[in-house]
């Protein structure tokens, strides 16, 4: 595999609120680095972690807090290609292989985005069905595929 091809590894979620199941929208987030730009909470797995190590540490790392249940995992890694002007900083990925999990905030979990690497600047809970309409489209096939799983499994 050449340096064009690598793929970083990368857990990414899919957060719902305490309010879960009666409540089924899906919190997304607002990039601080692209304009109007949301998204799902992601980030890279470390040399050796654990998936499930990752996705913990990068959850308190994104939106600051890790108080969450796993409710469901989708099966397969999914990736994405960046496009050329992210993927010149990105280097040498040419995109991400992401594991996706459906996550349930727990009662207590309080969302603080002025972290020590803030990435957000602010985030919301949205309706299922127009989630897509504020995420960078370059993502939008991976997160329509992982929605509507979880969606055909009956779990949004």
């Amino acid at each position: 595999m050449s340096k064009e091809e690598i793929y970083r590894p990368n857990v990414a979620m899919i957060i719902v609120s305490s309010e879960y199941p009666q409540k089924k929208d899906i919190f997304i987030a607002q990039r601080n680095d692209l304009t109007d730009i949301w998204q799902f909470p992601q980030g890279g797995i470390d040399e050796g972690e654990e998936v499930h190590e990752a996705l913990f540490r990068e959850m308190e790392e994104e939106i600051g807090t890790d108080a969450a249940e796993i409710i469901a995992e989708y099966p397969q890694w999914v990736s994405y290609d960046f496009p050329p002007k992210i993927a010149t900083k990105m280097k040498p990925y040419k995109g991400q292989t992401q594991k996706y999990f459906l996550l349930k905030l727990s009662k207590d979990a309080k969302i603080n985005l002025d972290t020590k690497h803030p990435e957000f600047i602010d985030y919301k809970f949205v309706n299922i069905e127009s989630v897509l309409d504020y995420t960078a489209h370059f993502k939008q096939p991976v997160y329509e595929k992982v929605i509507n799983y979880f969606k055909k499994e009956g779990l949004l």
